[in-house]
Protein backbone atom coordinates (compact mmCIF):
# COMPACT_ATOMS: atom_id res chain seq x y z
CA UNK A 1 0.00 0.00 0.00
CA UNK A 2 1.34 3.26 -0.91
CA UNK A 3 0.97 6.40 1.26
CA UNK A 4 2.50 4.87 4.06
CA UNK A 5 -1.06 5.63 6.41
CA UNK A 6 -1.01 4.97 9.87
CA UNK A 7 -1.47 1.42 12.06
CA UNK A 8 -4.89 0.62 12.24
CA UNK A 9 -5.21 -0.61 16.22
CA UNK A 10 -7.03 -3.41 17.01
CA UNK A 11 -8.23 -3.62 21.12
CA UNK A 12 -8.98 -6.93 22.27
CA UNK A 13 -12.69 -8.05 24.11
CA UNK A 14 -11.91 -9.57 27.28
CA UNK A 15 -12.51 -12.99 27.32
CA UNK A 16 -15.33 -14.18 29.75
CA UNK A 17 -17.34 -12.11 31.84
CA UNK A 18 -16.80 -8.60 33.50
CA UNK A 19 -15.76 -9.03 37.58
CA UNK A 20 -16.89 -7.50 40.06
CA UNK A 21 -13.36 -7.56 42.18
CA UNK A 22 -11.66 -4.14 42.48
CA UNK A 23 -8.54 -3.51 41.26
CA UNK A 24 -5.69 -3.47 44.15
CA UNK A 25 -3.91 -0.36 43.60
CA UNK A 26 -0.36 -0.72 43.07
CA UNK A 27 1.63 -0.06 46.32
CA UNK A 28 5.04 2.59 45.83
CA UNK A 29 8.97 1.20 45.29
CA UNK A 30 10.23 1.83 48.65
CA UNK A 31 14.24 1.99 49.38
CA UNK A 32 15.97 1.85 52.78
CA UNK A 33 18.84 4.29 52.00
CA UNK A 34 20.37 3.99 55.53
CA UNK A 35 22.83 0.95 54.52
CA UNK A 36 23.87 2.93 51.48
CA UNK A 37 24.18 6.09 53.66
CA UNK A 38 26.54 4.15 56.31
CA UNK A 39 28.68 2.22 52.91
CA UNK A 40 29.20 5.69 51.64
CA UNK A 41 30.54 7.27 54.73
CA UNK A 42 32.67 4.25 55.32
CA UNK A 43 34.34 4.31 51.85
CA UNK A 44 34.41 8.26 52.06
CA UNK A 45 36.87 7.93 55.83
CA UNK A 46 38.71 5.13 54.26
CA UNK A 47 39.92 7.32 51.52
CA UNK A 48 40.72 10.24 54.09
CA UNK A 49 42.52 8.00 56.02
CA UNK A 50 44.30 6.31 53.19
CA UNK A 51 45.49 9.13 51.48
CA UNK A 52 48.79 10.92 52.05
CA UNK A 53 48.09 14.86 52.51
CA UNK A 54 50.11 17.36 50.52
CA UNK A 55 52.55 19.30 53.05
CA UNK A 56 53.77 22.59 52.07
CA UNK A 57 57.15 22.34 50.87
CA UNK A 58 58.66 25.09 53.26
CA UNK A 59 62.45 26.06 52.93
CA UNK A 60 63.69 27.27 56.52
CA UNK A 61 66.29 30.24 57.05
CA UNK A 62 67.73 31.85 59.81
CA UNK A 63 67.88 35.60 59.29
CA UNK A 64 69.75 37.56 61.50
CA UNK A 65 67.99 40.89 62.22
CA UNK A 66 68.68 44.01 60.44
CA UNK A 67 71.35 45.88 62.12
CA UNK A 68 73.29 43.33 63.05
CA UNK A 69 77.17 43.63 61.83
CA UNK A 70 79.80 41.06 62.84
CA UNK A 71 83.60 41.90 61.85
CA UNK A 72 84.57 38.60 59.46
CA UNK A 73 88.34 38.11 58.17
CA UNK A 74 88.19 38.76 54.19
CA UNK A 75 90.23 34.82 54.17
CA UNK A 76 86.55 33.63 56.01
CA UNK A 77 83.56 35.54 53.79
CA UNK A 78 82.68 33.74 50.65
CA UNK A 79 80.50 36.00 48.80
CA UNK A 80 77.36 35.34 46.02
CA UNK A 81 75.83 37.78 44.11
CA UNK A 82 72.81 37.57 41.87
CA UNK A 83 72.88 40.61 39.17
CA UNK A 84 69.10 41.95 38.38
CA UNK A 85 69.29 39.48 34.60
CA UNK A 86 69.93 36.63 37.20
CA UNK A 87 74.11 36.62 36.11
CA UNK A 88 76.00 34.72 39.44
CA UNK A 89 79.03 36.37 40.72
CA UNK A 90 81.37 35.49 43.45
CA UNK A 91 84.06 37.45 45.45
CA UNK A 92 86.21 36.21 48.36
CA UNK A 93 86.51 39.09 51.04
CA UNK A 94 86.88 42.72 49.08
CA UNK A 95 88.47 41.41 46.02
CA UNK A 96 87.09 41.60 43.09
CA UNK A 97 83.77 39.61 41.86
CA UNK A 98 83.96 36.77 39.28
CA UNK A 99 80.99 35.35 37.01
CA UNK A 100 79.91 31.85 37.57
CA UNK A 101 77.64 29.78 36.72
CA UNK A 102 74.78 28.32 38.60
CA UNK A 103 76.36 24.48 37.77
CA UNK A 104 79.35 25.46 39.34
CA UNK A 105 78.01 27.03 42.74
CA UNK A 106 78.47 23.30 44.18
CA UNK A 107 82.33 22.88 43.29
CA UNK A 108 83.13 26.26 44.51
CA UNK A 109 81.25 25.76 47.49
CA UNK A 110 82.71 22.34 48.75
CA UNK A 111 86.19 23.48 47.29
CA UNK A 112 86.10 27.26 49.39
CA UNK A 113 84.99 25.09 52.26
CA UNK A 114 87.30 22.32 52.89
CA UNK A 115 90.39 24.36 52.68
CA UNK A 116 92.18 23.72 55.83
CA UNK A 117 92.41 27.21 57.15
CA UNK A 118 88.62 28.02 56.73
CA UNK A 119 87.10 24.44 57.75
CA UNK A 120 84.23 25.72 59.78
CA UNK A 121 84.93 28.67 59.63
CA UNK A 122 83.83 30.05 56.38
CA UNK A 123 80.96 32.56 56.11
CA UNK A 124 78.95 32.65 53.07
CA UNK A 125 76.46 35.20 52.33
CA UNK A 126 73.96 35.15 49.49
CA UNK A 127 73.48 39.34 47.78
CA UNK A 128 71.00 39.06 45.60
CA UNK A 129 69.25 42.08 43.14
CA UNK A 130 65.98 43.51 44.27
CA UNK A 131 65.55 42.37 40.73
CA UNK A 132 66.68 39.05 40.85
CA UNK A 133 64.32 36.17 40.05
CA UNK A 134 63.07 33.76 42.79
CA UNK A 135 64.01 30.55 40.97
CA UNK A 136 67.39 31.96 40.77
CA UNK A 137 67.69 32.16 44.07
CA UNK A 138 66.10 29.35 44.82
CA UNK A 139 68.62 27.50 42.54
CA UNK A 140 71.59 28.95 44.07
CA UNK A 141 70.57 27.71 47.91
CA UNK A 142 69.36 24.20 46.41
CA UNK A 143 73.38 24.29 44.56
CA UNK A 144 74.67 24.95 48.31
CA UNK A 145 72.58 22.69 50.12
CA UNK A 146 73.40 19.97 48.20
CA UNK A 147 77.13 21.34 48.71
CA UNK A 148 76.78 20.46 52.22
CA UNK A 149 76.53 17.15 52.02
CA UNK A 150 80.05 16.53 50.79
CA UNK A 151 81.41 19.50 53.07
CA UNK A 152 79.37 17.43 56.17
CA UNK A 153 80.87 14.06 55.19
CA UNK A 154 84.46 15.37 54.75
CA UNK A 155 84.57 17.58 58.08
CA UNK A 156 83.05 14.52 60.19
CA UNK A 157 85.98 12.38 58.79
CA UNK A 158 88.43 14.78 61.13
CA UNK A 159 88.64 14.53 64.73
CA UNK A 160 88.67 17.59 67.04
CA UNK A 161 90.74 18.29 69.83
CA UNK A 162 88.59 15.78 72.11
CA UNK A 163 88.98 12.86 69.74
CA UNK A 164 85.38 13.29 68.42
CA UNK A 165 84.41 13.73 64.95
CA UNK A 166 84.42 17.21 64.24
CA UNK A 167 80.94 18.75 63.86
CA UNK A 168 79.82 20.66 60.57
CA UNK A 169 78.65 24.70 61.96
CA UNK A 170 77.25 26.12 58.55
CA UNK A 171 77.36 30.07 58.17
CA UNK A 172 75.36 31.18 56.27
CA UNK A 173 73.45 34.64 55.57
CA UNK A 174 71.38 36.47 53.13
CA UNK A 175 71.90 40.26 52.78
CA UNK A 176 71.15 43.06 51.04
CA UNK A 177 73.20 44.01 47.90
CA UNK A 178 74.44 47.68 48.64
CA UNK A 179 75.01 50.08 45.97
CA UNK A 180 79.08 49.82 45.69
CA UNK A 181 78.53 45.88 45.37
CA UNK A 182 75.59 46.31 42.55
CA UNK A 183 78.12 48.94 40.90
CA UNK A 184 80.96 46.65 40.50
CA UNK A 185 78.99 43.83 39.34
CA UNK A 186 76.84 45.86 37.05
CA UNK A 187 79.94 46.72 34.85
CA UNK A 188 80.93 42.78 34.31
Amino acid sequence: MAGGGGQLKVERQKRGKASKRKKLKRVGFHLDMTPLVDITFLLLTFFMFTTTMATPQVMEMSVPPEKTEIEVGESMLLTIFVRNDNKVFYAHGQEDPTEISLKEIKGLAERENLRPEVVNKLITALKPSEDASYGTIVNILDELNLAEIAISAEVTKKLDAEGNPMERERRFTIAPLNEDEAAKIAEL
